[in-house]
């Protein structure tokens, strides 16, 4: 009895003190970070960026448009870094699809990471027509703006 007593206290005093770390964590003032992951439809390589198209409800479908400039390499160091807003991460030959994840501080845009194919022969990957210029839905791009 005494040892399943000083089990029981010991348990207590242990989840006490993870609750007061907890509470400590939020109390420093951290982020709210969070993302949200999309499925993609069709991805288009234009020469100032990637079009990406998303369902957007049941039967809907939607387009992002998103600058080159985002996967540039960091630039800066220490504090001044200025990381990129966009990834690119390749997915490996198989059956996965390629998805989108946006995230997310603070209630704001922070970047994008693409989870593509890397042959461009996949049928998620698709063709804009060169005739077709697209330059100005690139313009002024600041964040991408999901819709459901």
């Amino acid at each position: 009895m005494k040892k399943l007593l000083s089990i029981v206290v010991l348990a207590c005093i242990f989840l006490g003190g993870t609750v007061v770390f907890a509470q400590n964590g939020s109390a420093r003032g951290d982020s709210d970070f969070y993302y949200v992951n999309v499925s993609l439809e069709k991805i288009w390589p234009y020469r100032k960026g990637y079009i990406v198209q998303y369902r957007k409800g049941m039967y809907q479908l939607a387009r992002a448009y998103i600058p080159s400039e985002w996967f540039a390499a960091p630039m800066g160091r220490g504090e001044e870094r200025v990381l990129p807003k966009g990834e690119i991460v390749m997915l490996p030959r198989g059956n996965a699809w390629p998805s989108m994840s946006v995230f997310y501080k603070d209630g704001e845009f922070s970047h994008v990471r693409l989870y593509i194919h890397k042959l461009h022969s996949h049928q998620s990957w698709g063709v804009v027509p060169q005739r077709l210029n697209l330059d100005d839905s690139f313009e002024n791009i600041e964040d991408i703006r999901l819709q459901f």
